[in-house]
């Protein structure tokens, strides 16, 4: 019988862009980049989190205590309200307000390209990862730039004097005065490296009808084995189907399902060994006289 539709939806190729969908909205609830800085008038590090949308969680009130010495401020998104009081001389970014737009849209286009027909699903799955490549690099250099902007732009009537510009890396550690830094993911950018992750895997299939169980048979047997076993199967299905359409018995199969491609077939007879069936050079023998046969 042909593939029923949740056969279908455990497709790699439907099946993971599924879970990225999950996974870019999930990260909107936490955050997605960390920052923890050290300093000598603290015993434990302090932790800045950021948000996908404008919102500073963790030791942000310390943290900006200290940024106020060197006249780093934090950004100003201009077209949301933030849950802190940004500076009068904060640098605007009213990009940040983006964030949600962007990420609830590859979550929408990951569900829709997931239920796409199988004859369009391989190019609607390439488009995707592409775009998601695009869009989440772009944004990078967006945010890169904004702290290229903030690390230039120190307050030149800030307590501390003399602090040469300087740069945050987006991933990384950096110094400024007696402070120490170090920026990486956070939850939220874990989740959003999973599911660009999972759409190149999604990629990788999209020309294959593999479901999640085949897969350990796919790194068990060897790839090229396990997509000849996934295109036979295939095969059958699309057989029993056109069966179907021109009105046979659906019951009579016409496919041996023992055997598998790339298995053996029968052994031959060893070479020397007896066998019961005359060969072509003793049927072809004249017989010799007197002789029955």
């Amino acid at each position: 019988m042909t593939r029923s539709r949740l056969t279908r939806l455990l497709e790699c190729r439907r099946l993971l862009p599924l879970v990225a969908a999950v996974l870019f909205v999930l990260a909107l609830r936490v955050p997605v980049w960390r920052i923890t800085l050290t300093a000598p008038q603290y015993v434990d590090a302090l932790v800045v989190e950021l948000y996908a949308h404008p919102r500073i969680g963790g030791d942000w009130q310390e943290v900006r205590g200290l940024n106020k010495y060197v006249g780093f401020y934090y950004p100003d998104p201009v077209y949301a309200e933030p849950n802190y009081e940004p500076h009068e001389k904060a640098i605007d970014v009213p990009e940040w307000v983006l964030g949600p737009v962007v990420f609830l849209g590859m979550g929408a286009a990951s569900a829709v390209v997931s239920l796409l027909p199988s004859r369009r699903i391989s190019r609607g799955l390439s488009a995707l990862f592409a775009s998601s490549i695009a869009i989440f690099g772009a944004m990078g250099a967006i945010i890169q730039y904004r702290l290229y902007q903030a690390g230039h732009s120190l307050d030149p009537d800030a307590p501390l004097n003399g602090v040469d510009g300087f740069t945050p890396p987006l991933l990384g550690s950096y110094e400024v005065a007696n402070i120490s830094g170090t920026a990486w993911f956070g939850p939220g950018g874990y989740m959003l490296v999973g599911a660009v992750a999972l759409l190149g895997v999604a990629v990788v299939f999209r020309d294959s009808t593999a479901t999640v169980g085949d897969l350990p048979g796919l790194l068990r047997n060897g790839w090229e084995r396990g997509r000849n076993r996934i295109r036979r199967r295939d095969s059958d299905d699309g057989s029993r189907q056109r069966t179907r359409d021109d009105g046979s018995d659906p019951a009579v199969e016409t496919t041996d399902e023992s055997t598998t491609v790339g298995e053996p077939a029968d052994e031959p007879t060893p070479t020397g060994e007896p066998t019961d069936e005359p060969t072509v050079s003793d049927r072809s023998r004249p017989s010799p006289e007197g002789d029955p046969r």
